[in-house]
């Protein structure tokens, strides 16, 4: 979709009040530490402390979105086309586009943006030559990466990271990516890896559900693994890590603002469920897109009290579940009042969130005769094979599903131990 002109007049508007703000205040200074006392430079704060040198002399292009913000929450394509020392002349917008305004599954397309009068190309489910491409046509000799993930294999950034690794190599261009926080820590990764028969733009390569990595060590990854199999050689690639965060910190202990990647991630604490509850969109349940609370409340028509009893009777660490009605304002059952559980997690660091997916997908399958996979299998896609499917079907418990993919999830561990940055 293309912006409409509405949108494009308030951008212009913000963007240029940004753009003034930053001209006269000059680079992003640092806000209060949070409550740990260790505030997080991102690796957009260490470049522009460091007076962009990395990008010195280059013709820069950025692949960013909403989330590519300072500490007081200027944009960074605001800040950087107000700084004489880059040369940034060329934006690349994500899925939900670089302004943010589309909804899942849709993009901004092709435009100029008002605020900095720079071209914006579309990179939404385009790959390859069809990528290197664009970036030729840009001009540009350097691609930036700069988006806030959320630790779930199936959320298209870090897709879209990898696609412009790949694409890059194609069209010779040098790679660098800034660094932010895993909002959900970056502790061991859990759930099902990836059988590359199943490889879609919500899993291009066998990494585990929930990865426990950052932007920078999955492309360190992904350049260390993957990317000269699709490329013929690996991306001519630079970092710029974080200073203050260790892998132990949820996002509340980083003193970043919070800005929704997506329109259906609002809050981190959406994030922390996500890489489980986000599997129901591969059924005909609610996921709780169309509420205040996506992916935190899931349901649908005729479910009642006994799926939150039979999920609390699973006794999954670190989690409560209570019952739940709700009338989504868009998406599955829009505008009809459905039963069924919202996720209210008090112990985090027990909380496992792909092992208590898997456990609301046995018991809902259990106390809901409606229950269905959605026809064109997306379950498969999302989990990254048929295995969690045809196993529930055949009447499997959250436990031996969990067991089933413990041995590939090991291989997985050690492969990533080699590419973390962080202690």
């Amino acid at each position: 979709m293309a912006l409409s002109r509405r949108v494009l007049g308030r951008l212009a508007a913000t963007g240029a009040a940004a753009a003034a703000v930053t001209a006269a205040t000059g680079p992003a200074h640092a806000a209060a530490p949070p409550p740990g006392g260790r505030p997080v430079r991102t690796g957009f704060d260490r470049l522009s402390a460091d007076g962009y040198r990395l990008l010195e002399g280059r013709r820069v292009g950025i692949v960013t979105n909403p989330t590519g913000v300072t500490r007081d929450v200027r944009h960074i394509v605001d800040v950087m086309h107000a700084d004489p020392r880059v040369r940034l002349t060329a934006v690349f917008g994500p899925e939900h586009g670089f302004r943010g305004t589309a909804q899942a599954g849709g993009s901004e397309g092709r435009y100029d943006d008002p605020a900095t009068g720079l071209p914006v190309y579309d990179t939404y489910n385009k790959s390859g030559a069809e990528l290197a491409g664009i970036f030729t046509d840009s001009g540009v000799d350097t691609v930036v990466f700069d988006i806030q993930d959320v630790g779930a294999r199936f959320y298209t950034y870090i897709w879209t990271l990898y696609d412009c690794m790949v694409a890059a190599v194609l069209a010779g261009k040098r790679f660098v990516v800034l660094d932010r926080p895993n909002p959900v820590t970056g502790r061991a990764a859990t759930g099902p890896v990836l059988d590359k028969k199943y490889a879609s733009f919500v899993g291009r390569e066998p990494i585990s559900q929930a990865h426990g990595m950052t932007a920078m060590e999955l492309a360190l990854l992904f350049n260390g693994e993957f990317v000269t199999q699709a490329a013929g050689r690996p991306v001519e690639l630079e970092t710029v890590p974080m200073t203050g965060w260790r892998r132990e910190d949820f996002f509340d202990a980083t003193g970043l603002p919070w800005v929704p990647p997506s329109p259906n991630m609002p809050t981190p604490d959406t994030a922390l469920v996500y890489s489980g509850t986000c599997l129901f969109e591969g059924t005909n349940l609610s996921e709780g897109r169309g509420t205040t609370r996506p992916f935190e409340l899931l349901g649908a028509d005729g479910i009642d009290a006994r799926w939150a009893a039979a999920a609390t009777a699973l006794g999954l660490p670190g989690v409560h579940f209570r019952e739940a009605y709700f009338a989504p304002t868009f998406s599955k059952f829009q505008g009809r009042t459905i039963g069924g559980v919202q996720l209210h997690v008090h112990d985090r660091a027990a909380f496992d969130p792909v092992r208590t997916g898997i456990g609301l997908l046995v018991t809902a399958r259990q106390v809901w005769r409606g229950f269905a996979w959605r026809p064109d299998n997306g379950i498969d896609r999302l989990t990254g094979s048929s295995a969690v499917r045809t196993m529930i079907d055949a009447g499997a418990g959250a436990d031996e599903v969990v067991a089933s993919w413990q041995a590939q999830l090991r291989r997985f561990r050690r492969v990533r131990r080699r590419y973390l940055r962080y202690a």
